[in-house]
């Protein structure tokens, strides 16, 4: 091992040794009992050790995310082998996935004490999810993109039905289980396949074989329809969507914001390593694929999210028409505008996605979760700060001006409209105005309905004004966009040049 390789790898190996050190020093942290004075039976218990966690956490995520940033001017290398990269890209997701899990977790604290929920075990799980999320979006190998992608998945499993008590939430966990099993099955076959015809697994290397046309064709092909069928999977696209809805409604909020964020970071960098970067050749297969899968995920997304009253299932149906627009970005080969806009738009959903939960939780109590429109009724009336951080957030998600979203939309119609894809832009901007529809009617409720029941605001001072500043950024980023598009397009014209 060479001295590169342990500065390739050095997020990796802190973030993997810090959850380890966590994990085992919260045992010897004693258990803290409050009480009320005066009340006999208002007792209430802290689980071992998590205020130390949880503190060192948020450290541990300031710091990696400080650190990525700085790595973002070093040159792309490829270290261990063959088997990890460093480049622009990655740097640039996995800061963003720490800014991601970072806001996760301080916007879920009060959420999860209220729900005895807030326990080591929690916090060290999403470290490790995180840690597969690293390894996925630096995998230079086939091996490593697949062990990435089970270390991410394994604990998301966990954490979705963790609230045992709830027969929705170990319900949504036995599907997404045997779903994600299912979606890695699929890619770990079709990888077998491109395998079997490559001889190789590092991802440079099958480039130079698949470019050959001397190599068996039919074989990629169908190697190549597992691949995209895995990666459907994985990004929760039509027809492949089925898990997503159940597992968002059935899994506590908390872990709903932990699916919806900073994974779809990593889902967008494992489309891009074997789609791109590895498969780039066989654009004539994969393109027909996602067309297809993009269509139909902005039809059936937008369309079904209509019908319904649930938040989460609504925000899942939203997420999977999202993804349609991101996978349509990947349409324009050849292109760094196209992959930057597609990369932009991941992002700034993220931005959105964490925005939004955050409110939910904000407005959820004990006993009690904000999860249907009848809970947002008439929120203007009673707390018109966060009915407007709920209008930005909708704004957003729809694609009106001035928030990022419609930045975002615009960026991604561009390229389609550049790359001689207008039928694409057309069918994007009809199902954009379909889904139009149902955020609208979000706001309608919180503003123009009589509220429904009392609001009570949970969450620290902290939480609040992080919560104000996420919405500040939704809009500061839609009015001046260039810069955060610059970087994305900047680190992947760097990464591409690299490669």
């Amino acid at each position: 091992m060479q001295a590169f390789d342990l500065y390739a790898i050095l997020p990796e190996l802190v973030l993997l040794i810090v959850t380890c050190l966590l994990l085992v020093a919260s045992v010897y942290v004693p258990e803290r009992v409050t009480s009320t004075p005066g009340v006999e039976q208002d007792i209430f218990h802290t689980p071992r050790g998590v205020g130390f966690v949880y503190f060192f956490t948020i450290i541990l995520l300031a710091y990696l995310i400080i650190a990525l940033i700085g790595r973002m001017g070093d040159p792309a290398l490829v270290a261990m082998n063959g088997l990890f990269q460093s480049d622009p890209i990655s740097n640039l997701l996995k800061a963003c996935s720490c800014g991601a899990v970072l806001v996760s977790l301080i916007y879920s604290k009060q959420y999860l004490q209220d729900r005895a929920l807030f326990r080591p075990d929690f916090i060290v799980l999403v470290l490790l999810a995180l840690l597969g999320q690293f390894v996925l979006i630096s995998g230079a190998n086939l091996l490593t993109l697949y062990l990435g992608l089970e270390l991410m998945a394994l604990p998301m499993y966990a954490l979705v039905a963790m609230r045992h008590t709830s027969e929705k939430s170990v319900e949504a966990g036995i599907k997404y289980f045997i779903l994600g099993a299912l979606a890695s099955g699929f890619l770990l076959y079709g990888m077998s396949m491109l395998y079997g015809v490559t001889g190789s697994l590092d991802l440079i290397e099958i480039f130079k074989t698949v470019a050959d046309p001397r190599v068996n064709h039919l074989v990629m092909a169908f190697g190549l329809v597992f691949i995209v069928s895995g990666l459907a999977f994985k990004l929760g696209v039509v027809p492949f969507h089925m898990w997503v809805p159940d597992v968002y409604q059935g899994a506590p909020t908390a872990v709903t914001l932990m699916i919806a964020a900073a994974p779809k970071l990593a889902a967008f960098a494992l489309l891009f390593r074997l789609l791109v970067n590895t498969l780039l050749p066989l654009m004539g297969d994969w393109q027909p694929m996602l067309i297809l899968l993009a269509v139909l995920s902005l039809i059936v997304g937008n369309v079904t999210a209509i019908a319904q009253t649930n938040l989460k299932r609504m925000l899942a149906y939203s997420a999977i028409a999202q993804m349609g627009f991101v996978l349509l970005g990947m349409l324009s080969v050849f292109d760094d505008h196209a992959f930057s806009a597609s990369m932009f738009y991941a992002i700034t959903y993220v931005l959105t996605t964490l925005g939004t939960f955050g409110l939910l939780m904000a407005l959820s109590r004990k006993g009690y979760d904000c999860e249907t429109l009848d809970g947002l009724k008439g929120l203007n009336k009673k707390h018109p700060w966060f009915a407007f951080i709920g209008l930005v957030m909708m704004f957003s998600l729809a694609g009106i001006p001035p928030t990022v979203g419609f930045a975002a939309k615009l960026g991604v119609l561009e390229a389609l409209v550049d790359g001689e894809n207008t039928f694409l832009a057309v069918i994007a901007v009809l199902a954009s105005l379909v889904g139009a529809f149902y955020y609208l009617r979000v706001v309608k409720v919180m503003y123009f309905d009589e509220p429904a029941h009392e609001f009570s605001i949970s969450g620290s001072g902290f939480t609040k004004g992080l919560l104000s500043l996420n919405t500040i950024m939704v809009l500061m980023l839609g009015i001046v966009p260039a810069g955060l598009m610059s970087l994305c397009l900047d680190a992947m014209r760097r990464t591409l040049l690299g490669s």
